[in-house]
């Protein structure tokens, strides 16, 4: 029953097949996108125009790999969130934008948040080189510079390390977006995106309890290690208003080093290393079109355990909006 279920829905949602002597190609202004989960786009907003897109998502983690290679179970976690991506088209090829983040966490081993809290505040800006052309190779292009302001709690947590929504440090992330398109044997169109982008961080001071692992009386600064994180994304389109969605990335996050002392024994130096980190991820996704310019996206982001990395599985929900 369940098949025939699934069956039924799959055939309303698939466009109908088309007359043998038909094999109208996809007029790009005929396809309808919101985008991927997770790939930001390449192209740049028109002047004056503005795009609004809030993320609702939770991140349900449990099970990592430590350095020795070994799976550890942890106690399920919930880290509730959502972002929202508010671009401006300050120019035909230069876009800015802020991206606010709040959140909410639920341990398993302690206590939760008190509340919502506010997470680091990121701000951005992008400009397009080169429009994609159909016919053409060469894809669109544009390059991101995102400063990530560490505004979100992060130390002097007190009894509630689940608080900590923050990193207390500035991050700048140099990005390059790419975005091309191909026309399918049967004239539907695949978009894809190609983003990368390394982020560095400086230094950040931290005291007491903090989103580090330190305890009460701690004195020390922490500095988060550089990382690296790609992105391929490709959306089908299945009707004007129907897209199916995928994104594979992989992030390559360095050690994080943590120095400094407890106030109850000042000569003994603390020295914790989280060690380096890999993961692979995908997060296939349904698109659904109102209008041109009015999306909805629902999928799921998944992790498996890795090295320094927990197993996760993350639902999100977003409305993508330009105006």
């Amino acid at each position: 029953m369940d098949r025939l279920l699934i069956a039924a829905l799959v055939l309303l949602i698939l466009p109908s097949p088309a007359p043998a002597q038909e094999s109208a190609r996809e007029a790009l202004g005929d396809a309808w996108w919101t985008g991927p989960l997770l790939a930001p786009s390449a192209n740049t907003l028109p002047r004056g125009h503005m795009l609004i897109e809030p993320y609702l998502y939770d991140v349900i983690s449990q099970g990592f790999y430590n350095p020795q290679g070994n799976k550890l179970a942890v106690p399920r976690s919930h880290s509730i969130g959502s972002l929202t991506y508010v671009n401006y088209g300050l120019a035909n090829k230069f876009t800015v934008g802020l991206i606010p983040t709040f959140g909410y966490n639920q341990v398993g081993d302690g206590p939760s948040s008190s509340g919502i809290g506010a997470g680091d505040l990121t701000v951005q800006a992008q400009y397009r080189l080169h429009l994609f052309q159909e016919r053409s190779w060469k894809p669109t292009t544009s390059i991101a510079v995102q400063e990530s302001l560490p505004t979100g709690r992060y130390d002097q947590l007190n009894s509630r390390p689940s608080d900590g929504m923050g990193s207390g440090a500035f991050t700048t992330t140099v990005a390059l977006y790419t975005q091309t398109f191909f026309w399918m044997p049967n004239g539907r169109i695949l978009r894809m995106r190609f983003n990368a982008g390394p982020s560095f961080s400086r230094t950040a001071n931290v005291q007491d309890v903090s989103v580090y692992g330190t305890s009460q009386g701690f004195r020390g600064h922490a500095k988060p290690g550089n990382s690296l994180f790609l992105d391929a994304a490709w959306e089908y389109s299945l009707t004007q208003r129907w897209v199916l969605a995928v994104d594979a990335t992989y992030r390559d996050q360095s050690n994080t080093q943590v120095a400094g002392y407890n106030q109850s024994d000042p000569r003994q130096p603390i020295i914790l290393n989280s060690g380096s980190s890999r993961a692979f991820g995908i997060a296939p996704a349904l698109e659904y079109n109102v209008t041109s310019k009015i999306g909805v996206i629902a999928g799921v982001r998944t992790f498996p355990a890795g090295r320094n990395t927990a197993s996760s599985i993350t639902p999100a929900i977003a409305v993508n909006i330009v105006h």
